[in-house]
């Protein structure tokens, strides 16, 4: 039998090309903020503006909760891409959300939680992109010393990378994601936008990311 999730990874990834929140370029790269540059640029903002792609995620998210059979008694959002579908999951599963600033408030009760979680609660937590995965796993710390149990972390799309797997089990917590790097590029060839080569391209920057930056004209 089939895994679903792969249907849906190939479903979510056409979307998001559908709408450019996942962007392909490899003969004119995006420069990331860590100087290398990259032929795929994922902006899931984009996504708020299409209700029918939201309503897709929300649906994705609360089918993979069921298949992976996490115990989730709230949501908790990232700052700030995830905090939105947070929210829409929360409504859908009829449950507590807050989201996780990325630094404690400056003043007032210098919260680094917003809303209310009951105590000792077990919550997932929904990411809009997983890239190294630091940034994910970095809500884990203060949702635990909150006295919460992070069943796992949900995102919508994740570059696949080696860094990321690090992360993740270093935290040692699960991640779903909806859609993938390699699935983008699958659907991306079925699609016949790129040919061969550029798909070829495309595949390799997977494989090596540094070295394909460097041959590009990025940093490594």
């Amino acid at each position: 039998m089939s895994d679903p999730r792969q249907a849906v990874a190939h479903e979510i990834a056409s979307r998001l090309l559908s709408i450019n929140a996942v962007a392909l370029s490899p003969d004119a790269p995006f420069t990331w903020a860590s100087g290398r540059v990259s032929p795929v640029y994922c902006d899931n903002r984009l996504t708020l503006g299409y209700p029918d792609i939201r309503r897709a995620i929300c649906s994705a998210f609360a089918e993979r909760l069921a298949l992976v059979g996490w115990r989730v008694d709230a949501v908790v959002g990232t700052a700030t891409a995830g905090i939105p579908h947070a929210a829409w999951l929360a409504e859908a599963l009829d449950l507590p959300m807050a989201y996780v600033r990325g630094a404690a408030k400056g003043h007032g009760k210098g919260n680094r939680i917003e809303g209310h979680i009951p105590a000792g609660a077990h919550v997932v937590v929904v990411e809009d992109l997983v890239s190294t995965g630091m940034s994910s796993t970095a809500v884990v710390a203060p949702l635990v010393d909150a006295g919460l149990t992070v069943s796992g972390i949900l995102a919508i799309f994740t570059y696949a990378l080696d860094a990321a797997d690090r992360a993740f089990a270093a935290a040692g917590i699960p991640l779903e994601t909806l859609s993938s790097y390699p699935a983008l590029v699958e659907s991306a060839g079925r699609s016949g936008s790129f040919d061969a080569p550029t798909l070829q391209s495309l595949e390799s920057w997977y494989r090596d990311p540094a070295a394909w930056s460097v041959a590009h004209g990025g940093a490594g």
